[in-house]
């Protein structure tokens, strides 16, 4: 199970999270572009939705109940429903799994059950914070704390001695960090800041997000920020991300002449580079921001997860969706020179995979994509941001 979840802005009214951002600066939205597309996009997500909520097991989870990181998504699906439709009369489903969820709450203030426990402490606040009216800040709030004492520091204390140091890995006896863990740690952290605004409380400690972009500079091809040997400037690798320091799940390559390893980008672990470089307030024109940008536009495809083929394909459009909004992309200028619509592309993608039960699920089998509970929420989650953009 170690790596099974783990391939689960600041144009935040665009986002599935639009419930949990209003301090955020809202951008004024024109009449949408392409009615029929956005209509038959809303009749995806409610066939979507009516499949979650017609698949939720009585007891308030989705698929299973040792992972509450999959019931998160549902209920963070549910409720970026973008037309209202649960609005007057939200459905039970929501209120039985936010039940679930906090029965898995944990004294020290981690949603989980046995592990992976990160992973799930910060999908579940995701999943607080999308709700309104502010209902659950109290276990929010401690999973916050959870959260912030979790991040790595592997040598001396305080101090980056560890390529590691500053990222959040899954918990329990899984001790280093890794690109997704710390991607969805961030995110989390990031949407729930409005938690900590009082520092007289007494969970107002924040990340110390520094240490984090470290971290993040570690995972990524570019030496003129990573140090390691390993780090590649070649063309096919420079600017894009692995899943940790000396690991990527697109493999590695060694230099014949020199003997000198590179470990291979790859497009789902670069999205998450991206994102999380952006929730650590980098901004679009930081050279490493910009750098993983140029590797995404020159590797932008549909059809696989660059680099790892089917593997984590709908994570990586869900990755892909959520970047491309929050840069505040429309039409993706790609390093050929071609523009593409990629709200279109990515919307048609996912309504030819839906299957005719309103679910989705990959056929490869790896991360858990086999999965229709949490392949069904990552569609979703994607398909509403894009309905707020078309």
């Amino acid at each position: 199970m170690k790596c099974c979840l783990a391939i689960l802005a600041l144009a935040f009214f665009t986002t599935a999270f639009t419930a949990f951002s209003a301090d955020a600066p809202k951008k004024t939205i024109s009449a949408p572009r392409d009615v029929s597309l956005r209509n038959e996009v809303q009749h995806a997500i409610d066939r979507g939705l009516d499949w979650l909520l017609a698949n939720q097991n009585a007891a308030g989870w989705w698929s299973t109940a040792d992972q509450p990181a999959v019931t998160a998504l549902a209920l963070t699906a549910l409720q970026g429903e973008p037309s209202g439709r649960f609005t007057k009369s939200p459905p039970p489903a929501l209120k039985k799994g936010y039940a679930f969820l906090l029965g898995c709450a944990k004294p020290d203030g981690g949603i989980y059950q046995r592990d992976l426990a990160n992973y799930n402490t910060a999908a579940a606040l995701l999943a607080f914070m999308a709700a309104r009216g502010g209902e659950y800040d109290a276990p929010a709030r401690r999973a916050r704390s959870y959260l912030v004492g979790s991040q790595i520091d592997l040598g001396e204390k305080s101090k980056l001695d560890s390529p590691f140091d500053g990222g959040i890995g899954y918990g329990s006896k899984y001790q280093h960090s890794d690109l997704n863990n710390t991607l969805l740690a961030l995110e989390a952290l990031h949407y729930s800041k409005r938690l900590v605004a009082d520092k007289s409380l007494a969970d107002s400690r924040d990340l110390d997000w520094g240490a984090a972009i470290a971290f993040l500079q570690n995972c990524q091809n570019h030496s003129a920020f990573n140090q390691q040997d390993w780090a590649s400037d070649e063309p096919k690798n420079k600017g894009g991300f692995i899943y940790y320091p000396g690991q990527s799940m697109a493999g590695a390559e060694t230099n014949s002449a020199t003997g000198r390893v590179a470990f291979r980008s790859y497009g789902s672990a670069s999205y998450a580079g991206l994102l999380s470089y952006i929730y650590a307030d980098l901004k679009p024109n930081d050279p490493r921001v910009q750098a993983v940008f140029d590797w995404l536009r020159a590797n932008y495809t549909l059809d696989e997860n660059p680099g790892m083929g089917a593997a984590g394909l709908y994570y990586y459009l869900h990755t892909m969706t959520k970047a491309l909004t929050i840069l505040g992309v429309d039409e993706l200028e790609l390093k050929d020179g071609r523009r593409v619509n990629w709200r279109k592309e990515v919307a048609l993608k996912l309504l030819n995979l839906q299957a005719r039960d309103g679910s989705w699920a990959n056929d490869n089998a790896r991360w858990w994509e086999k999965d229709p509970a949490l392949v069904t929420a990552y569609s979703v989650i994607a398909l509403e941001m894009i309905w707020r953009g078309i």
